[in-house]
């Protein structure tokens, strides 16, 4: 009995996980979190109502009808108990923001330096205008791989080894 339901649950917690995708790392640090600082609210709000009350009365002398309008004007203001927004919390905030920009700004920059294009057109002025004087170096990759490298390296340092093409086979005896 156990073991079924052992394997009940293996099933079920394996077939969970077939729709399940790869995730892509991210630099989380500077992600928006919680940008919202709010210490209160005010609010103003117009209200109508329209009402009709009867009273009707086995007596036609005594029946009331009084159709009605209420109309307010409601100011409201709130004030958050135990609210996070402190004056630390706003300059870690403002400091994430101007970061967030920099680091994009590094990004783009070597695009927008390295196109006419962009410069002369002006719905980029401003992106233009903040990348000005920044030089990104070109980021220089080498020409073949780093393994391939290492690997011509170790044949170097090791010609007693036996190989077949790239692959090792052993050692020469």
């Amino acid at each position: 009995m156990i073991s079924r339901i052992l394997i009940g649950i293996l099933v079920i917690s394996l077939s969970s996980c077939v729709g399940v995708t790869v995730t892509e790392a991210r630099n989380e640090y500077l992600n928006d979190g919680t940008n919202t600082c709010s210490t209160g609210d005010l609010s103003l709000s117009i209200e109508q109502r329209d009402s009709e009350s009867r009273y009707r009365h086995y007596n036609p002398d005594n029946n009331y009808s009084s159709p009605s309008d209420d109309q307010s004007l409601r100011l409201t203001w709130r004030k958050y108990l135990g609210s996070a927004c402190t004056k630390e919390f706003k300059e870690v905030q403002q400091e994430n923001m101007e970061l967030k920009q920099q680091l994009e700004l590094m990004k783009m920059c070597g695009k927008v330096n390295n196109n006419p294009t962009i410069q002369r057109n002006p719905n980029f002025a401003l992106l233009v205008q903040k990348c000005s004087g920044i030089i990104i170096p070109e980021n220089k990759k080498p020409d073949n791989s780093h393994w391939d490298d290492l690997k011509d390296n170790y044949k170097e340092e090791n010609p007693d080894i036996k190989l077949m093409g790239d692959k090792f086979i052993g050692p020469n005896e």
